[in-house]
């Protein structure tokens, strides 16, 4: 089950060179496999520019459901079970391209590939850490008019360092929970420990995005373990984007001794080049996970994913106590 990806970290090169020509975007020196993907460990901003690189090829609604439709077709293909694909709709946004039309691209496109792979996807709509509070509001909103769409949740995303503060995002999460939407947010991967509990107290998010910097904080870990707090983690990417120095300084096996939920995700498999099978090879073969350590990150995954219960019980009864 993959529980962190970005539809926009999902653009194929092929894909991007041919909306890149019907858009009139000039074609980059480096090709666009070579601008999309990050071959070596820098920053998160810097890991942020090579997703932004597909930004000015996603703004049509042909462009983000084609997108949309690879994204799950390609996670089925490299044999996800589950797929929660998280993107931000108010980037795609044009004068001619309302939020509300985004997202039904968005929606459409995951739809056609759920009918053509079989299967269950679900969209998770992010918000931006640059929003204010309005903006927040109207993500949520649209959120909510899509929910019989496949919206099941909102995120809240960018770039931690530069955009710390959380209050804008207050009324936007309340709204969302008490909709009924599921709720997760990026937090302590680039920014300070404390900030994976400021997201739990200010915005009543149990899963945190990465969360790296926790495991650096032995009470703080203990409490997130106490609490259920639930961690998204994405190992190549989070080499890549200087949250962990190497693998094997990576906090996924302190978060488990610690008693902490933890689920795995791929991040943006074009930029990493790691797709969800890739980083479960990782998890076995360069972390040494255990048979139990991965029967544990499955069994967190069917109790905290954004699904309807229809779907996490058919989704227990195919796998049991196999890893997804």
């Amino acid at each position: 089950m993959n529980l962190h990806t970005h539809l926009e970290g999902w653009v194929r090169p092929t894909t991007a060179a041919e909306l890149a020509r019907s858009a009139g975007v000039a074609e980059p020196v480096e090709g666009w496999e070579g601008v999309l993907r990050m071959r070596a460990p820098g920053s998160l901003t810097q890991y942020l520019a090579h997703v932004a690189a597909a930004y000015p090829l996603l703004g049509s609604y042909e462009a983000l459901a084609r997108v949309a439709r690879e994204a799950v077709e390609d996670a089925a293909a490299d044999g996800t079970a589950f797929l929660e694909l998280r993107a931000g709709p108010t980037t795609h946004v044009r004068d001619d391209f309302p939020l509300d039309s985004v997202v039904s691209a968005m929606c459409e496109g995951m739809a056609d590939g759920v009918a053509s792979t079989g299967m269950p996807t679900v969209l998770v709509l992010a918000m931006l850490r640059e929003f204010d509070e309005d903006a927040a509001l109207r993500l949520t909103e649209s959120a909510l008019r899509h929910r019989d769409d496949g919206v099941t949740a909102v995120d809240l995303a960018g770039d931690e360092r530069q955009f710390p503060d959380l209050f804008p995002f207050v009324r936007a999460f309340a709204t969302a929970r008490d909709a009924g939407l599921g709720v997760t947010a990026h937090a302590a991967e680039a920014g300070a420990a404390s900030a994976a509990r400021e997201a739990h107290e200010l915005l009543g998010v149990c899963r945190i995005g990465h969360g790296s910097r926790v495991a650096l904080d032995p009470d703080l870990m203990s409490w997130a373990a106490a609490i259920g707090l639930c961690f998204e983690v994405c190992p190549t990417s989070n080499v890549l984007t200087g949250a962990v120095p190497h693998l094997s300084a990576h906090p996924l096996q302190p978060m488990l001794a610690a008693g902490a939920r933890v689920v795995l995700g791929d991040d943006d498999p074009v930029t990493t080049g790691a797709p969800l099978s890739e980083e479960r090879r990782v998890l076995e073969e360069e972390m040494g996970l255990s048979r139990a350590d991965l029967v544990a990150m499955s069994e967190a995954a069917l109790e905290v994913a954004f699904c309807d219960e229809p779907t996490r019980e058919d989704l227990r009864r195919r796998t049991k106590d196999e890893w997804l």
